[in-house]
């Protein structure tokens, strides 16, 4: 009687399992295999075909102005003094950075003298002729073993830093001592702004912090939505009047009041899928006319931004996570691909494309990328991954000279004073 029940639920097994094509497991297979095939890549890069386009318009740049800015809190520094010559007149020398993948760390300017870091934290403070007229460290023997990565702001005779292991502190400029000294919870990742008797920086974890400078207490703070990776891109801020506006990992852009820490309005610029893949979305720094914020990222989006109200006034489509210059009407702008933009700032209309990376065989340009550019004058300075930089006329979009600089990491032109300055491993490049 068993082995006849056995019998039966064997036959009705293999009758309702069979291995035909019509069988429920196959049919749940194909449930499994439809589903799969629906299934879409997060941070797919969108492939845009690119060509150069209007190569022939040459650009009325006499009405162009030029200025001697260095620190502007809308990060707006336009066309800089610089005649161009291009001649090296000397470099100041510091150990070597370690545990580097790029060079995005700006010198601070003032006066005749230069400061900067040193791989241990070691802070430089240079004179005109390439000479250390100070050297001080504030960093534990342990600390220096995390080899720290500095960001500076200059406020009257003291300077305000914040480093890459959760360290801010204050030194005095014309000695280099101590004034105070704070840790944060989390690291920081962007640029330092100032604003009256505060200053402003932004950690890993999304957070605006604000701090006092004459004691570094914390005013307010404001964390925005965090995300699962570190970003490998500094995050930015600029203020306008009574708002500071800033960028984080997953790239909302928010605003809020300086005094009080509430936010004004918040854009965010992508789905919320992009918090998985923050490591590999880059964007500009945030750059502001007073009226309009530009910004623009690695997945061929450029903004322009309404500053009072957060909306969006244009979108175009340029693949760049480099800062854009604005002169007067015009945006310029170098994708990652090595095209030269030029667009109408108030409507967002391309009007020329240029190929500057048309200098490399196609083997050697597919591992190239931009770094950064500046304009001097009329000409556009452009520093890339290869250690060249390229120099281009504006008005017609002519390259006028390729100049190479170092064989490996290289940082974006700083124009200060008439003079051109690049930072490179292990010293900062000062050309006429």
């Amino acid at each position: 009687m068993n082995r006849l029940v056995i019998l039966l639920i064997a036959l009705i097994f293999i009758n309702n399992c069979s291995l035909n094509e019509n069988s429920r497991i196959w049919k749940d297979k194909e449930k499994e295999l439809s589903a799969q095939s629906k299934l879409k890549k997060v941070f797919a890069e969108d492939k845009i075909e690119v060509q150069e386009f209007n190569q022939e318009l040459n650009l009325d740049l006499s009405a162009i102005k030029t200025n001697n800015k260095f620190i502007d809190n809308q990060n707006n520094f336009g066309s800089q003094k610089y005649k161009g010559e291009l001649d090296k007149i000397g470099s100041y020398k510091f150990s070597k950075l370690e545990e580097l993948n790029q060079i995005n760390f700006k010198p601070l300017f003032f006066g005749n003298e230069i400061i900067f870091f040193d791989k241990k934290g070691s802070i430089l403070k240079y004179d005109k002729n390439q000479k250390v007229i100070w050297k001080k460290n504030h960093y534990s023997k342990a600390e220096k073993k995390l080899y720290p990565k500095l960001n500076f702001i200059l406020h009257e005779e003291t300077i305000l830093i914040s480093d890459s292991i959760a360290k801010y502190y204050s030194i005095n400029s014309n000695t280099g001592e101590l004034n105070w000294s704070k840790n944060n919870t989390y690291p920081f990742n962007s640029e330092i702004k100032k604003h009256k008797n505060k200053f402003f920086v932004i950690d890993y974890k999304n957070t605006l912090r604000c701090y006092k400078i004459y004691d570094g207490s914390e005013c307010w703070n404001l964390q925005t939505d965090d995300s699962f990776t570190i970003s490998n891109s500094k995050y930015s801020l600029i203020i306008i009047g009574d708002m500071i506006v800033f960028s984080n990992s997953i790239g909302d852009i928010t605003a809020v009041n300086v005094d009080s820490g509430l936010i004004i309005w918040q854009l965010p610029t992508q789905s919320s899928s992009i918090i998985n893949e923050t490591y590999n979305f880059k964007t500009s720094q945030l750059v502001s006319d007073g009226n309009s914020i530009f910004i623009s990222n690695n997945k061929n989006e450029f903004y322009s931004i309404d500053v009072k109200t957060g909306t969006t006034n244009w979108i175009n489509d340029i693949n760049s996570n480099i800062t854009p210059v604005i002169t007067g009407n015009l945006i310029f702008t170098v994708s990652n691909e090595g095209y030269l933009y030029v667009i109408e700032k108030d409507r967002g209309n391309i009007i020329r494309m240029t190929d500057l990376f048309k200098i490399y065989k196609q083997k050697k340009r597919k591992n190239t990328y931009p770094i950064g550019f500046a304009i001097g004058n009329k000409n556009l300075y452009l520093t890339n991954s290869d250690g060249k930089m390229i120099v281009v006329d504006l008005q017609n979009s002519n390259i006028l000279k390729v100049e190479k600089v170092s064989s490996n990491l290289v940082s974006r032109p700083f124009i200060f004073n008439n003079n051109l300055f690049l930072v490179k491993n292990g010293s900062i490049i000062q050309y006429n």
